[in-house]
């Protein structure tokens, strides 16, 4: 059973600030014997001014935590800031080789974007685009080192706010990420990459609901 938990950081507290309450939390949780796997992402500095990515400036942590029980973690729900709790379905359509320790930062960055449905679509067509489209289109346009995809099976508090996509793509390097020519390709295709990029994802979601951020990653066990 996996679950992701999102948690968003207070407007008056610093990144620093944030991220130390999120380990306060999490990284006592790695001594759980009834988690299998935890790790989690999170918002360490604000974006870049000037981005081909429209990044979010808020501050966000996802918390993705494998075990054996459906039961939602309390002591994540409890805190303030928290978003929702979600049982999702992964793919992982490439996957990096995890060679660095337990609690160090998995190299380069990542984007971390939730997304919804789009409302004039029904939900079979909606999972037929983002994966028979959307995915294979990332993976042949942007240089994707671990793509971490979860389909939202479930809210596991009445008061999470609904979101149908918690969507993890890595880049080996910052550069590959922010570097338009890197993340899309070169001169001769780039145009024409970020057009169909931006058609093929209003096909099948709310575009003005999307929410996408600059994270770093932690694995803590498993």
């Amino acid at each position: 059973m996996k679950q992701i938990y999102l948690v968003r950081g207070k407007k008056e507290e610093s990144y620093n600030l944030f991220k130390e309450r999120i380990d306060s939390i999490v990284k006592p949780m790695a001594q759980d014997n009834h988690i299998l796997n935890l790790s989690y992402t999170i918002t360490e500095k604000s974006p870049p001014k000037v981005s081909i990515i429209p990044f979010k400036k808020k501050k966000i942590a996802s918390i993705t935590v494998k075990k054996n029980d459906e039961k939602a973690i309390e002591v994540i729900t409890q805190l303030q800031g928290f978003e929702g709790a979600y049982s999702v379905t992964e793919a992982l359509p490439v996957a990096y080789e995890k060679t660095w320790a337990e609690g160090e930062k998995t190299p380069g960055d990542c984007l971390l974007t939730l997304f919804k449905q789009k409302k004039n679509i029904d939900y079979k067509t909606f999972l037929d685009r983002w994966h028979n489209s959307h995915t294979p289109m990332s993976l042949k346009y942007h240089p994707l080192w671990h793509y971490n995809r979860n389909v939202v099976d479930e809210l596991l508090t009445d008061y999470s706010v609904r979101w149908d996509g918690i969507v993890e793509e890595h880049m080996r390097t910052r550069s590959e990420l922010m570097n338009p020519f890197k993340f899309f390709g070169g001169p001769l295709v780039i145009l024409q990459r970020m057009l169909h990029v931006y058609t093929d994802t209003k096909s099948f979601l709310d575009y003005k609901t999307v929410e996408p951020y600059l994270v770093v990653e932690y694995h803590l066990k498993g």
